[in-house]
């Protein structure tokens, strides 16, 4: 009996306190439980289950099917050609091919993120606003579109502008690093995080990453290229208070084109 009182005294402490539900089929001490019979924790080194392998084992085929189009072209036409053919990127088909602007045998080659509206509907990189500034940033160290080669690290459009995705730069990455195998440029300058983060297979933020000397190089060059990385123009438009910072690393690629003559 005094078992049962002591129960009734417990579920009416409960129900004052606000309790109106149970859960559990059965009563159960959670002070006796230890860890016996609990499944063990996942181990990160386990192979994957069929289905959560499949994803990775697809991209690394289409993954390797680019790289194979792209070491196959021996000059900028034929890289053209073989971005023309490749049904890899997601983004193809809803946009138009925006593959470089400018002269592939300057010394010079700028990589930015991705086409916008202007750049997809001509079919060239960085002729919009961004574009503009770009330009005038190019001309105040004494270079201009002749001087300069131009791409990006997507050669399609994201809709609506929005940031590129991982899978959408890993489906471009084997032609970008062909593109810059072709050009051989002296100097590599990389617009914005994307193109930094991708290119120095490095995890920092642009704000981190801008203004440094990076080696950049990859199996097709006979020699690394020095790379370094500012702001995006489009950021620029954005947050102009970061002109001057962006003005210093533009300082600094001109000494350097000057110290390599």
């Amino acid at each position: 009996m005094e078992s049962t009182e002591v129960s009734f005294s417990h579920l009416r402490w409960q129900i004052e306190a606000g309790a109106n539900e149970a859960v559990g089929e059965q009563p159960r001490n959670r002070y006796q439980e230890t860890t016996m019979g609990r499944p063990p924790p996942s181990d990160p080194e386990l192979p994957l289950a069929p289905e959560e392998a499949a994803p990775k084992r697809a991209a690394s085929a289409e993954t390797a099917s680019a790289r194979s189009l792209a070491d196959a072209a021996k000059n900028l036409d034929e890289l053209r050609e073989a971005l023309a053919l490749y049904e890899g990127c997601p983004l193809k088909g809803a946009a138009r091919l925006v593959f470089a602007d400018g002269n592939p045998q300057a010394r010079v080659m700028l990589i930015g993120e991705a086409p916008g509206a202007e750049e997809d509907r001509q079919g060239l990189p960085f002729v919009g606003p961004s574009g503009k500034l770009l330009d005038r940033m190019l001309t105040a160290i004494g270079l201009d579109r002749g001087s300069v080669y131009i791409t990006n690290v997507l050669f399609w459009r994201p809709p609506g502008n929005r940031q590129p995705t991982p899978a959408e730069i890993s489906s471009c990455l084997p032609f970008v690093e062909r593109h810059i195998e072709l050009v051989d440029p002296e100097i590599l300058v990389l617009l914005g995080g994307p193109a930094a983060k991708t290119l120095m297979a490095r995890n920092e933020g642009i704000m981190k990453l801008r203004g440094k000397w990076f080696e950049y190089e990859s199996r097709g060059m006979s020699r690394p290229c020095p790379a370094i990385a500012t702001f995006h123009p489009a950021y620029l438009l954005r947050s102009p208070i970061q002109k001057r910072t962006a003005w210093a690393d533009f300082l600094a690629i001109q000494a350097k084109l000057r110290q390599g003559r």
